[in-house]
């Protein structure tokens, strides 16, 4: 079923939980990512590329993750991810996406501002939502590259921002990275708790793919109620196409191909949310 964004983002909150993101380029990723969601019992945001998006079909893709959502036994939202373009926002929230990933962290932090209250206006229109980035999470969300962590999330402006956008959630830098960290993670744990105990809206984080379960237990203990992941789901997924590409081309079984890499993707989704349920007392 379609589930309000920021009301996702609150039932794990409260639970002291976070919600899995989980990038779909396809209709085999979003059923593996359902399904795994179906088995847990929990909750899950289908994310939408803005390359994915603006490529060919994108809206025919966006229309059949919300398609799926809606036809999900669990509960469900579509956000298009790192959009900093307003005519895609529009489209998007036509498509009947329930949140966007507003990133204007590249921008001055003025400008950063204005960009996201004209989305947030968007967003309100269409009874949606707009999540937030603040500083600069390096790297590619298509790409697996490995990069160093880029500039971090200012406690005070995060403050600022939130309140002057009306934004639903802030994705926080805090060493974190999109695609392969070029070093091992070292994330910024007293910032982390600085945004916390400062900013009222629930703080995703990003590029999770490359963390260990470790520190993810910890953000999530320290506030994090929602993490994306995009990296290791493409590997699952190539890695099942890798396996059986030469099995299944005798007879061109293509269905065949597209299960196993479905079943890949909902076994990756399924440890990933056991991570993000994972008690209190599993965390210390």
């Amino acid at each position: 079923m379609r589930a309000s964004f920021a009301d996702l983002l609150a039932e794990a909150g409260a639970r002291r939980a976070a919600v899995g993101a989980f990038t779909c380029y396809n209709l085999e990723t979003a059923i593996g990512v359902l399904r795994a969601a179906e088995r847990r019992r929990r909750g899950v945001i289908l994310l939408l590329g803005e390359k994915s998006f603006r490529g060919p079909g994108g809206e025919l893709l966006a229309a059949a993750l919300v398609a799926a959502a809606d036809k999900a036994a669990v509960p469900a939202c579509v956000q298009l991810d790192h959009v900093s373009d307003l005519g895609l926002i529009e489209r998007a929230f036509e498509c009947g996406a329930g949140a966007v990933m507003a990133d204007g962290a590249s921008l001055p932090f003025e400008d950063n501002v204005d960009f996201v209250r004209a989305a947030a206006g968007l967003a309100r229109r269409a009874g949606g939502h707009v999540e937030v980035e603040l500083g600069g999470i390096a790297g590619d969300e298509d790409v697996a590259r490995a990069v160093d962590a880029g500039a971090l999330t200012d406690p005070d402006e995060a403050v600022e921002l939130v309140a002057r956008t009306g934004a639903a959630c802030l994705a926080v830098s805090i060493g974190n990275v999109h695609g392969v960290y070029r070093d091992p993670p070292a994330l910024d744990w007293p910032r982390l708790v600085a945004i916390r105990e400062r900013v009222e809206v629930p703080l995703s984080l990003h590029g999770a793919s490359g963390l260990p379960d470790s520190d993810v237990h910890r953000a999530i203990s320290l506030g994090i109620a929602k993490v994306n992941v995009n990296a290791d789901l493409r590997r699952h997924y190539l890695e099942a196409t890798g396996r059986l590409l030469d099995e299944v081309r005798p007879g061109a079984r293509v269905l065949e191909l597209n299960l196993a890499q479905a079943h890949a993707v909902e076994s990756a989704v399924v440890a990933k949310l056991g991570v993000y349920e994972a008690s209190v007392e599993e965390r210390v």
